[in-house]
């Protein structure tokens, strides 16, 4: 039992060997640093002719902040997704066009009815008044 433990210990991959993979495939890590200037005031009590003062004192540090960018690589299942994520968004944006389109269009003609129905009930008003006067 101890032999085959340690003999799948000397044949199974290393990190470094994943990490190469990686870097083959296009995993890119980078490490940016940044310094930042840190400047605290301080105010301390001083004693001059028996009066009490407070003097100020500025400090100013400078610190070093790293951090690390780490870029992978999306696989073709990773990009595959996205764009039919995009492609539906295009769709469903598109059909929403469409139907303000279609909307503004029938509200216009919808006016003009009601513009044309509200004319000749009025002009047939006129008409059945002048038709009770003449008898």
């Amino acid at each position: 039992m101890r032999y085959l433990l340690i003999l799948f210990i000397l044949v199974s991959c290393s990190a470094e060997h994943h990490l190469n993979k990686a870097i083959k495939k296009g995993y890119k890590c980078e490490e940016v640093s940044d310094t930042i200037r840190i400047t605290s005031i301080d105010s301390f009590p001083v004693i001059v002719n028996n009066e009490i003062q407070w003097t100020k004192y500025i400090t100013e540090k400078d610190t070093v902040v790293i951090f690390k960018n780490h870029y992978i690589p999306r696989t073709r299942w990773e990009k595959k997704i996205e764009y039919k994520l995009k492609r539906d968004t295009i769709r469903q944006i598109q059909k929403v066009e469409i139907a303000k389109y279609k909307s503004e269009k029938k509200s216009k003609a919808n006016i003009w009815l009601f513009v044309i129905g509200f004319g000749l009930g009025i002009f047939t008003r006129y008409l059945l008044k002048y038709a009770q006067k003449a008898l």
